[in-house]
C-alpha cells in the first residue's frame, strides 16, 4: 500500500498515555492493565488519524493524549464492538470540539457530498519490479500530500478506509453517518485524488 502511516513525531505521547494508564491501585490496576493491553496497540493508528484531521503537531499530541485519557475514564462502560473504531470516534469528537475551538477553525467534517464514480485507489496498484522503489517512494509522498489537501470529510473517509483499514460499517459508526454516505465520500475522495494526481503529473485526461 503506497499510502502508509506517517511516523509518529512525538514519542512522548506513548509515554504520557502509558504513564497515565498505569496510575491507580487495587481493582483500578486491573482495569488499567486491560485498557492498556486493548488500547495502546492502536496508538499509532490514532496518531495517524489525528495528524490528518488537525495537522498541528502540539495539538495533535494533546488530542491523542486526551483521547486515551477519556477512553480510560469510560472504559468500564465499553462493551464493543471493536476498540479501534471506538477510539477513533472519541478522537473525532475531541477534534471537532475542544481542539477546533482552540484553533478557532472548526473542522468541517459533516458536509453533504454527491455520489461520484468509483475509482481504483492509485496506492493499491502493484509495483512492477524492485527498480520502481524510488518512484514508489516519490509517489507515496505525493499521494500523502494530495490526501492531506482533500476537504475534511473526504480526507477523513480515505484515511479511515485506506490507512486504518476500517470497514464501511465501522467508518459509518465512527463518523455517525449512513453507510451510503461513507461509500459516497470514498468514491468522491478517490475521484478527487485521481484528478489531482493526473493534473500534478501532467497526464492527459
Amino acid at each position: 500500500m503506497m499510502l502508509d502511516q506517517p511516523q509518529r513525531q512525538n514519542a512522548a505521547v506513548a509515554w504520557k498515555a502509558g504513564g497515565d494508564i498505569r496510575a491507580g491501585n487495587g481493582s483500578g490496576d486491573d482495569q488499567a492493565r486491560r485498557f492498556r493491553d486493548a488500547a495502546l496497540p492502536h496508538l499509532d493508528d490514532v496518531y495517524t488519524l489525528v495528524r490528518y484531521l488537525i495537522r498541528d503537531g502540539p495539538n495533535a499530541d494533546d488530542a491523542v493524549q486526551e483521547c486515551y485519557l477519556r477512553a480510560l475514564r469510560y472504559f468500564d462502560t465499553y462493551h464493543g464492538p471493536a476498540m479501534k473504531p471506538w477510539l477513533f470516534a472519541i478522537l473525532r469528537n475531541i477534534c471537532r470540539g475542544e481542539f477546533s475551538r482552540r484553533s478557532g477553525a472548526p473542522l468541517e467534517m459533516d458536509s453533504e457530498t454527491e455520489e461520484d464514480e468509483g475509482a481504483t485507489p492509485l496506492w493499491q496498484e502493484a509495483q512492477a519490479s524492485p527498480e520502481t522503489e524510488v518512484l514508489r517512494q516519490r509517489d507515496t509522498e505525493a499521494i500523502r500530500r494530495l490526501v492531506a489537501d482533500l476537504p475534511a470529510p473526504f480526507r477523513e473517509a480515505i484515511v479511515l478506509r485506506e490507512i486504518n483499514d476500517l470497514s464501511y460499517r465501522e467508518i459509518a459508526d465512527v463518523i455517525g453517518a449512513p453507510v451510503g454516505t461513507v461509500m459516497s465520500r470514498l468514491a468522491r475522495a478517490r475521484s478527487m485524488l485521481r484528478k489531482a494526481w493526473i493534473a500534478e503529473e501532467g497526464l492527459p485526461t
